[in-house]
């Protein structure tokens, strides 16, 4: 009997067309994506370093708990320290004027925050607290065992963790611009994204700084509105500064850390047994009036409130006179 062999059927392929086309098109844009990632990686060093080398240190340095702490002195008298918001550093109160003005009769000591200007940010989470212990140990160094604070913006959580975390140092609180209780905010989820582990840091070496140097005059614009942006501050702040890694890591960081650090601080808020003033702009387009500053103003009956009228979230640049007024104020009663 004989048996025929079984026939083999073909089975078809599918065709490879798609996936060569792929392949012929992937390859060469992952190269060209990565090369352009280096070279605003080069770029941005490059930008760096002229920044630096334009506006380098204006203050001193101090060694705090593995933090090079930059800082500030003039003038002579009770110690006052003012502590910057988010974004910013010690020129936000020299470009401002009140150092000047307040170096008349105080010993006026800022400092750049962690991250900021020119001081340093070991990998940890810089909380309000993590914050105010620093700088805590900071005036420690300096022999200033009693101080009136001002804080704007950011700053303000600082300050108020001072107040709460060494209370017989802080002589009493002046609050600028603040951000109190926990409301939903688009600047959080814009400004957070370099703070993210890895891609954070991959982000803020190459396009973080090209886009925030894009959209930075906005922004720039906004804090101070409905004012204009003041002559002096285009003419003098280091902007480019602003635009480095290492504070759009801190500003990021700062973003991301801002609602959970009210949801602490909140439950505190009545502990705080020194004078307060409250000041605010009554048009502040970052910072909403009656629910932050207000707000904070009906919870504790002994504080003081000033609104000034017409004037937005930059109030020691746009009235600095009124700031030094209140901080004269609180020294007298303190």
């Amino acid at each position: 009997m004989r048996y025929a062999a079984p026939v083999r059927e073909e089975v078809p392929r599918p065709a490879r067309d798609g996936r060569s086309k792929a392949h012929r098109w992937l390859a060469p844009a992952l190269a060209g994506t990565v090369a352009a990632l280096g070279a605003a990686a080069v770029y941005n060093r490059q930008q760096t370093r002229a920044a630096e080398r334009h506006d380098p240190p204006i203050g001193r340095f101090l060694d705090v708990d593995g933090v090079r702490l930059h800082y500030l002195e003039r003038g002579q008298g009770d110690p006052v320290v003012l502590i910057h918001g988010n974004g910013t550093m010690i020129q936000d109160f020299t470009v401002s004027g009140l150092v000047d003005r307040l170096a008349d009769r105080y010993r006026v000591i800022v400092f750049d925050r962690p991250g900021y200007g020119y001081s340093s940010r070991p990998r940890q989470l810089w909380t309000p607290h993590a914050h105010a212990r620093l700088f805590e140990q900071a005036l420690a160094q300096l022999g200033i065992a009693q101080a009136l604070v001002y804080g704007h913006s950011w700053g303000t959580l600082v300050a108020v963790a001072l107040a709460l975390t060494a209370p017989s140092l802080v002589r009493g609180l002046v609050l600028g611009s603040g951000y109190y209780y926990p409301t939903l905010r688009a600047d959080t989820f814009l400004l957070s994204p370099p703070a993210i582990p890895l891609i954070g840091d991959a982000m803020r070496y190459t396009i973080s700084p090209i886009v925030a140097r894009a959209i930075l005059p906005g922004m720039i614009k906004r804090v101070f509105q409905p004012a204009p942006v003041p002559e002096r501050f285009e003419r003098e702040f280091p902007e480019p500064l602003m635009l480095r890694p290492l504070q759009l890591r801190a500003a990021a960081e700062d973003a991301a850390l801002m609602t959970p650090s009210v949801m602490e601080l909140r439950r505190h808020y009545r502990e705080l047994a020194g004078p307060v003033t409250i000041i605010t702009g009554a048009d502040d387009q970052i910072v909403d009036v009656d629910r932050q500053s207000a707000r904070l103003h009906r919870e504790l009956p002994h504080s003081e409130f000033v609104v000034l009228p017409g004037l937005g979230h930059m109030i020691h640049h746009l009235a600095p006179d009124v700031v030094v007024r209140e901080i004269d104020q609180l020294a007298q009663h303190s």
